[in-house]
């Protein structure tokens, strides 16, 4: 499977570029899977449903299925949290699997960034950034700069990258 990543600081767009990227690298017949890294405890199941009870009682890993859709949900119950590759492997076959986050992971990625996060371009000191999608110029060191609503160019530029 080919993996490309989308990072960048909190609120400087990542999560929206993620969505429409998925939209666009679709709409082009491909398949693609995504993972999402969170830096917080997060849960995708509420307080008093079955499978939260069953969780709650212990279980490792709790499957919940459905005509529509399963969804997988496993406890680390104090276990180190798995590396990227690790959980690259539990995905099924795509053409191509977009991450958000996991930006200190080696993979290729883009940066999102917004004039209004005062902070200081990651790309300015890694190498796995091989381009910069933003909402003003940038000094991009030789990357690409896209502008950060450009989904088509952007979603070119890394189906390019990674052979697609």
């Amino acid at each position: 499977m080919k993996v490309f990543g989308v990072t960048g600081w909190k609120n400087t767009g990542k999560t929206g570029l993620m969505e429409r990227l998925v939209t666009e690298i679709t709409a082009r017949g491909h398949r693609v899977s995504t993972i999402k890294h969170a830096h917080h405890s997060t849960d995708v199941d509420q307080p008093g449903r079955d499978s939260y009870r069953h969780r709650e009682a212990g279980a490792t890993e709790v499957m919940l299925a459905s005509p529509n859709r399963w969804a997988l949900m496993h406890e680390l119950r104090g276990a180190p949290e798995p590396p990227l590759d690790a959980l690259l492997e539990k995905l099924s076959p795509v053409d191509l699997v977009l991450i958000e986050g996991f930006k200190r992971e080696p993979h290729p990625k883009i940066e999102t960034y917004r004039s209004t996060v005062a902070k200081s371009l990651l790309a300015e000191r890694d190498d796995t950034i091989r381009a910069i999608a933003a909402d003003c110029a940038v000094q991009s060191g030789g990357r690409p700069v896209f502008d950060l609503d450009d989904t088509a160019g952007i979603a070119g530029f890394i189906l390019r990258e990674v052979g697609l």
